[in-house]
């Protein structure tokens, strides 16, 4: 397949016009990937079958992993659910557009494909101009995840999707860094209270301050690394919650404790694997540097995610630099846990989700 790849400069006078070629493409069947303010997305029409099944091909995505529906704007929703309950008002006007995916009971229009045969949906309307633009022009909703391979890392940038997916799909849309740097929140409002079934760019603070009443999953799913007691029996309520996810090449050990004893036992261990002659890479943050050795640096390959003091910039750097070490060829590496407040919670979900569960806790 030839893959048309299409530069989007917001900046420009008209620049939506730039996007009237892949809306046409949207509109008739085909597969566009597309910034959002979270990651880049695959889009399809979500009410074409056929085109639905074109996104879990091209990205190798298991079937019972449920897809988020794009909208751009809110009477799209009546379209999608036959339930509207005062509290997805509520939540819309203080969140959309933006990073908050709503799970509400699907409408007969929406295909089973979609659901993974749930009787929920699952949607978000995105704040970035490209992606509202892209899927007003469609006139149709846009069902997209994110840009990838299936469980690789999602893609801030345009050169990770094509890495993943030219030739797979027909167009590819370069609109710049994805500034939120993880994906959506997922909240399931079908429950009393509403449940957060993925942490993403909106956080249980904020979904608190707003319902009151928010809480997690807590019996049927373990929040951070995904799996549950019938994970093997039932499709996931929500993207990202029943397989590895997010992963790189390499191997990836999480170390969660004080900040200056992980560095520690990070260092220890990076020396004996060197040892052993694996390559290494050590996912700090900025006011940890000063943890490690420059004699490290010889031998280990060290990205700082940023600071702990703006959690917000961990959650932009995280994916990029996961796809870093996979330039960087490294065969192991290993990371600092962040701290688990506000956005810090949706990193540590994916970093756990990453590294398949593996964190050792000093």
């Amino acid at each position: 397949m030839k893959t048309e790849i299409i530069k989007v400069d917001t900046a420009v006078q008209d620049w939506d016009k730039q996007l009237d070629y892949a809306a046409q493409v949207l509109s008739s069947g085909g597969l566009v990937a597309f910034p959002t303010e979270t990651v880049y997305g695959l889009g399809a029409n979500a009410l074409d079958q056929t085109a639905v099944e074109g996104i879990y091909r091209a990205k190798g995505r298991p079937s019972d992993n449920p897809l988020i529906v794009h909208i751009a704007n809110t009477d799209s929703v009546k379209e999608l659910t036959d339930s509207i309950p005062f509290v997805t008002t509520v939540l819309m006007e203080a969140f959309w557009p933006g990073p908050l995916t709503l799970v509400m009971p699907k409408s007969e229009k929406v295909p089973d494909i979609i659901t993974a045969g749930l009787d929920t949906v699952a949607i978000r309307m995105p704040s970035h101009p490209i992606a509202a633009a892209l899927i007003k022009k469609s006139g149709v909703p846009v069902a997209a995840p994110s840009a990838n391979s299936s469980g690789r890392p999602s893609p801030t940038l345009v050169k990770h999707v094509i890495e993943d997916l030219k030739g797979k799909v027909d167009v590819i849309i370069d609109g710049g860094i994805s500034n939120v740097g993880v994906e959506s929140t997922v909240l399931d409002i079908t429950v009393t209270p509403p449940m957060i079934l993925r942490p993403g760019g909106v956080t249980l603070e904020q979904l608190r301050s707003v319902l009151g009443a928010v809480c997690w999953d807590p019996e049927s799913v373990d929040m951070y690394t995904g799996t549950s007691s019938d994970a093997s029996l039932a499709p996931p309520r929500s993207p990202g919650m029943k397989y590895k996810h997010y992963s790189p090449n390499a191997a990836l050990l999480l170390l969660q404790g004080d900040p200056e004893r992980v560095a520690a036992e990070i260092s220890k261990r990076a020396e004996l694997y060197h040892r052993e002659g694996t390559s290494i890479g050590i996912l700090n943050t900025d006011e940890t540097a000063s943890f490690y050795e420059p004699s490290l640096h010889t031998y280990c390959k060290i990205i700082s995610l940023g600071s702990r003091e703006n959690p917000e910039t961990l959650a932009s750097n995280l994916f990029r630099c996961l796809r870093d070490f996979d330039e960087k060829a490294v065969e192991m590496i290993m990371a600092e846990a962040p701290d688990e407040n506000g956005i810090g919670q949706a990193v540590m979900n994916r970093l756990l989700k990453a590294a398949g569960g593996n964190i050792i806790k000093l």
